[in-house]
């Protein structure tokens, strides 16, 4: 479809921390900077890793935990390096398919509810089944990047 797409992942490890009772901003930047510790050699190898993108960030529906994640880079898939924060953990997200809405700018919590809103509401009027109560946000530039910026949010298929 023009305004989303229907994409397959396979199974995958992603480095994680749930940011509990905080906003979704503050949680986003509370838990980039744990990930972003982990990659930068606070795990058990002490073992520096690529950044990845995108950057998720798991929103369900009147609550206000938040699981932000980082991708586990390709060459690490097999054997992560554990975290040495026990906060950060290493979860397998299983094969899904994904309804997957994109947009440019800077993404806020408001204009990623409000894409996802959009996105929600498109697939009730396809008559396309997915998980209501939850969503992911994925952003995939650094915050220096001022132009031609990528956004999505990410509903499960049923």
């Amino acid at each position: 479809a023009k305004d989303y797409e229907l994409r397959q992942y396979e199974t995958a490890k992603w480095v994680s921390t749930v940011i509990r009772g905080e906003t979704q901003k503050e949680a986003m930047r509370q838990g980039f900077w744990k990930l972003f510790h982990y990659i930068q050699g606070k795990n058990e190898k002490e073992m520096k890793i690529d950044m990845t993108v995108p950057v998720t960030c798991l929103v369900k529906s009147g609550c206000t935990d938040f699981k932000i994640s980082f991708f586990v880079p390709f060459e690490h898939q097999d054997c992560p390096p554990q975290p040495t924060d026990s906060n950060v953990f290493i979860e397998e997200r299983k094969a899904a398919a994904l309804f997957v809405r994109s947009f440019g700018g800077f993404a806020s919590p408001e204009k990623y509810a409000e894409e996802a809103d959009t996105l929600a509401r498109t697939l009730r009027n396809r008559g396309q089944p997915f998980h209501e109560d939850f969503f992911y946000t994925a952003g995939y530039d650094s915050p220096f990047k001022l132009f031609n910026r990528h956004n999505e949010v990410w509903y499960f298929k049923k």
